[in-house]
């Protein structure tokens, strides 16, 4: 980063949904701070209780990079998206308010997966004529 410039990101903690604070809250972020962190996690709140609504908690911050490559080590393997089991997934982002938008690395990964397979299933169906 150049001298005199500060990353902006959205900041919120706990919410349940991307919207309003999550979405108008902005935050001139500390020096060293050079990308925003995105958590969002999928569950019961305080504590897991039989019977319990579950619901998304949106959290929003600064962060340096060895903040967010730890904090993304440590949810991934819980980031399943699997409706009925508690997960919790973190992805970071470079550039003035990137963190607008939830869109997790793992759906996107997955997405992926599914176009290359459709290909090779493409490709093995025009050999196979």
């Amino acid at each position: 980063m150049g001298v005199g410039y500060a990353l902006e990101c959205y900041v919120c903690s706990n919410q349940s949904s991307n919207a309003e604070k999550c979405l108008n809250t902005i935050k001139t972020c500390d020096y060293g701070q050079d990308m925003c962190l995105t958590e969002i996690r999928w569950g019961t709140e305080p504590y897991w209780s039989q019977g319990a609504d579950k619901q998304y908690y949106v959290s929003k911050r600064c962060a340096n990079n060895e903040t967010c490559e730890r904090t993304i080590r440590k949810h991934m393997p819980y980031c399943t998206h699997i409706w009925y089991e508690d997960w919790k997934c973190a992805e970071c982002c470079r550039g003035d308010r990137c963190n607008y938008y939830v869109i997790m690395g793992a759906s996107t990964l997955a997405s992926s997966f599914a176009a290359i397979v459709c290909c090779l299933l493409g490709l093995i169906f025009v050999w196979n004529r």
